[in-house]
C-alpha cells in the first residue's frame, strides 16, 4: 500500500476497489469491467485483506451461480424451470410489440425472448429500448397452454449501475488531493499504473474521458494497434456504447423514419465507433451527411421535424502507416474511409488524440493499486455534463483573434472537459490552467493542420494565445517539432510543398534529393535546448558527442545512478564516448553519485561491471560517492572546457520494456519517447 493508495481508501471509503481484482474474478465471464466492479464495489470496497479475500470469493460465487454463459444457457433455463425461479446476470434489450401493445424483453446470453416487462420499468430505464443494458434479474417459469404466451416471467429487474451518489462529498474529497495525486487517482481508476506514464501521456489517457462529461464532444484517435483506444468506451461506463465500424446506419444511429424510433444518440452519453479506419470500407454517404449536421448543430432531421440530442461521438481506428510516412506522403487522416475523408466532416472534430504517442499496452502497465469503482466515476462524469468550465482561462489568457469560431469552440470544449475532470472544485493556478489550455489548443491544431493539407481553401490559422502581460505564445504540435521538414506540406500538391532542408523555402523537393529528418550532429557551441514529453528522435550521440570529442578526462555528476535502468543509461553514455574516440586513445571517466541507502551492494555491483567492461575499450572508469546530502546538481564536465548542465541527468527517456530484445526502443534510443527535459551547454 503506497501513501496514495492509503489516502484514496481513507478519503473515498467504500467507493474504491483494487484494480487487479477485476482480472481475479473475471474468469471466462464476457462482461464489461463496470459490471464486475459493480459487484466488487458491493463486497470488496476496502483495503482490509481478509475482507477483500472474502469479498472475492463472494463475487466469484455470484458469477458462477448467476452469470449466464451462452454455452450453458440450456442448463440455466432448466434450473429456472425446476426451481421455478432463478436470479441471472445478463444483457437484455426491450422492444415494443405494437400488435399486442406491450413491451417484450430479450435476454442476450440466456436466449429467451418475448418476456413481458411493464411500461413503468421501461420508462425508468429507457436504454433498455436501444443497445441493451446489463441487469440482475429474477426470472420465473410457469408453463401455459397458450401458444402465444411466454412461460418466462420477469419478477424483478435491476440495471447494474449506481442508483445515487453524493456530488458535494466528491468535491470536498477532491480538494484533499494535489493535482499530481488526483491525476494518478484517475489513471489508476481507468486501470493503469501511473508509474509507467509521464504527465503528457496521463493527460492523453484522461482526454478519452471528456466525451463522458462534455455534451456533443467530437473526438478522434488514430494510432497503432494495441494502445487501448477502445477500452474506455467498451468497459468503462454504462452510459457509453461501442459500435463496430460496420454496424452503423442512419436508422440505428439517429432515427428510423418508418417507425419514428429515435436512435442511439438519443439514449447514450457517448457513442464510440470502433475500427473506424479502413480506406476500402463501404460507408453510406447519407450517414456521413447527417453526422456532419449533427456534429456541427447537435440536431438531425426526421422528415420535416428537427430533433436534438447531446451524445458525444468518438472515432477510434488503426493507422496504416508510420507518423513520418503520413507526414511525408499524405496526412494524419490517411487511414479513414473515403466518404469520411471529407474536410467538412473532419472540421467538426474537436480534438485529435495522437495515438502514435500512446504506448502499446504491456501487462506490467495495468494497475494493482486502488481506484474508483468505475461506475461511481461514470456517474460523476455524467453529472458534470450539466456544467460549463470553458471560460475559466479567460481571466489569465486570450486566444488569438485569428482563431475561428469553430476552432475556438473546439478548444473551449476540450479545456472545459479537462477542467471538469481535474478541477471540479475549482482553484486551478494560472500555470495549471495554461498547461491545459495549450494541450487543448494542440489537439485542435492537429485537426486544422491536416485540413490545410487536404483542402487548400482552408486558411492557415495562428494558434497562439496572449497572457496578462501581453506576451504572445504560439502553440505547436509535437509532430511539428519532431518532423519540421515534412510538416509543411499539402496533399493536393502531391510531393510538392516540402520545406527544403537547406534553403528553408516551400518549394517542391526533387526526387533525387530526399528530405531527411535525422538530426545532424551539431557543432559544439554554447546554447540551451528544450525537449517536450513524448518527443522521439533524441539520443546521447546527438546531445553529447560534439562536446565530448577530444576530451581526455570527463566528470559525470549525477546523484541518481543507483538502480538498473540508471546504470544502463550510464553505460549508454559511455558507449557514446567510445564511439567518439580513436581506438588507440584512453579516456578517464569519473562518476560522482550518491550511494543508495537500501541497495548499495547492488549499485556497486553494477558500477564495477561497467568498470571492468569499459577497461577493455580504453575507458578508465572510476566512481565515488558523495553522501553529504548536498549533491543535487547533474552535469557533465570535460577537460576541454565544456560543461553540460542536465536538469534530469541521464534519465531523459520514458519507461520501456528493457527485457524485450525485439522492441526497437530497447535497441535504439531514437525510438524511445522522452520525458520533458532541458540541456544547457556552457564554455567554462
Amino acid at each position: 500500500m503506497t501513501d496514495l493508495n492509503n489516502k484514496i481508501c481513507d478519503v473515498f471509503a467504500g467507493l474504491v476497489v483494487r484494480k487487479d481484482l477485476v482480472k481475479t474474478v473475471k474468469g471466462n465471464a464476457i462482461v464489461p469491467s463496470y459490471v464486475l466492479e459493480y459487484l466488487l464495489g458491493q463486497y470488496c470496497a476496502t483495503n482490509d485483506e481478509d475482507s477483500i479475500e472474502s469479498g472475492i470469493q463472494t463475487v466469484k460465487e455470484i458469477l458462477a451461480k448467476h452469470y449466464v454463459h451462452r454455452n450453458e444457457a440450456g442448463l440455466i433455463r432448466s434450473t429456472i424451470r425446476e426451481k421455478g425461479r432463478h436470479k441471472v446476470i445478463d444483457k437484455v434489450s426491450v422492444a415494443l410489440n405494437d400488435k399486442k401493445d406491450c413491451y417484450e424483453m430479450a435476454f442476450s446470453n440466456l436466449g429467451i425472448k418475448k418476456v413481458l416487462i411493464d411500461s413503468g420499468t421501461v420508462k425508468q430505464h429507457p436504454k433498455l429500448l436501444v443497445g441493451g443494458v446489463w441487469v440482475i434479474a429474477d426470472i420465473e417459469y410457469e408453463h401455459t397452454e397458450d401458444k402465444d404466451a411466454s412461460p418466462w416471467i420477469l419478477s424483478t429487474i435491476k440495471p447494474i449501475q449506481m442508483s445515487h451518489f453524493d456530488y458535494e462529498s466528491y468535491i470536498e474529497a477532491r480538494s484533499q488531493f494535489s493535482l499530481d495525486e488526483w491525476i494518478d487517482v484517475l489513471v489508476q481508476s481507468i486501470g493503469f499504473d501511473p508509474e509507467y506514464f509521464g504527465k503528457r501521456s496521463k493527460l492523453t489517457q484522461l482526454t478519452r474521458l471528456i466525451p463522458f462529461c462534455e455534451r456533443n464532444y467530437n473526438l478522434i484517435e488514430l494510432g497503432p494497434k494495441g494502445t487501448g483506444k477502445s477500452h474506455i468506451y467498451s468497459e468503462f461506463s454504462p452510459h457509453g456504447i461501442l459500435l463496430s465500424g460496420g454496424e452503423v446506419s442512419v436508422a440505428k444511429l439517429f432515427v428510423n423514419n418508418s417507425s419514428g424510433k429515435i436512435g442511439l444518440v438519443g439514449y447514450w452519453d457517448t457513442v464510440a465507433f470502433d475500427e473506424f479506419a479502413g480506406k476500402k470500407k463501404k460507408v453510406d454517404k447519407a450517414l456521413v451527411d447527417i453526422m456532419k449536421n449533427y456534429m456541427a448543430n447537435k440536431s438531425f432531421s426526421r422528415g420535416v421535424e428537427t430533433l436534438g440530442a447531446d451524445a458525444s461521438m468518438t472515432f477510434v481506428g488503426n493507422t496504416e502507416h508510420s507518423l513520418p510516412y503520413m507526414l511525408r506522403h499524405s496526412d494524419l487522416f490517411d487511414a479513414l474511409p473515403e466518404k469520411f475523408y471529407d474536410s467538412a466532416f473532419l472540421d467538426r472534430l474537436h480534438f485529435y488524440i495522437p495515438g502514435w504517442e500512446v504506448d502499446i499496452i504491456r501487462g506490467e502497465m495495468f494497475s494493482s493499486g486502488y481506484g474508483f469503482v468505475v461506475d461511481y466515476l461514470a456517474e460523476i462524469l455524467r453529472h458534470l455534463r450539466n456544467q460549463d468550465f470553458s471560460d475559466q482561462y479567460k481571466e489569465y489568457f486570450t486566444l488569438s483573434s485569428n482563431i475561428s469560431t469553430r476552432d475556438r469552440d473546439a478548444i473551449n470544449k476540450t479545456f472545459s472537459g479537462l477542467m471538469k475532470i481535474l478541477f471540479p472544485q475549482g482553484g486551478a493556478s494560472e500555470e495549471e490552467i495554461e498547461e491545459l489550455l495549450k494541450f487543448s489548443m494542440e489537439g485542435r491544431k492537429r485537426v486544422k493542420d491536416q485540413l490545410f493539407r487536404i483542402d487548400t481553401t482552408y486558411a492557415e490559422v495562428d494558434f497562439s494565445y496572449t497572457d496578462k502581460s501581453g506576451i504572445e505564445k504560439p502553440v505547436t504540435t509535437l509532430e511539428e517539432l519532431e518532423y519540421p521538414n515534412y510538416f509543411h506540406k499539402t496533399v493536393s500538391s502531391d510531393d510538392a510543398g516540402l520545406l527544403d532542408p537547406d534553403t528553408g523555402s516551400n518549394e517542391a523537393a526533387s526526387q533525387d534529393k530526399p528530405v531527411s529528418t535525422e538530426p545532424k550532429i551539431q557543432e559544439a557551441k554554447e546554447g540551451h535546448l528544450t525537449f517536450v514529453e513524448n518527443q522521439r528522435g533524441v539520443c546521447y550521440d546527438d546531445l553529447f558527442s560534439p562536446y565530448l570529442k577530444g576530451a581526455k578526462h570527463i566528470t559525470i555528476t549525477d546523484p541518481y545512478i543507483r538502480i538498473f535502468f540508471q546504470a544502463r543509461n550510464l553505460m549508454e553514455l559511455l558507449e557514446t564516448i567510445v564511439k567518439g574516440k580513436a581506438e588507440e586513445d584512453e579516456v578517464v571517466v569519473s562518476l560522482v553519485t550518491v550511494e543508495d541507502e537500501f541497495k548499495g551492494d547492488q549499485q556497486r555491483e553494477f558500477l564495477e561491471k561497467i568498470q571492468n567492461e569499459m577497461f577493455t575499450v580504453g575507458i578508465k572508469f572510476a566512481y565515488s560517492f558523495d553522501n553529504s546530502g548536498t549533491q543535487h546538481a547533474r552535469h557533465i564536465v570535460t577537460d576541454t572546457g565544456w560543461k553540460i548542465s542536465l536538469d534530469r541527468g541521464l534519465d531523459i527517456f520514458q519507461q520501456y520494456d528493457m527485457g524485450d530484445a525485439f522492441q526497437l526502443a530497447n535497441r535504439n534510443q531514437k525510438h524511445r519517447a522522452c520525458k520533458a527535459f532541458e540541456v544547457t551547454y556552457i564554455k567554462v
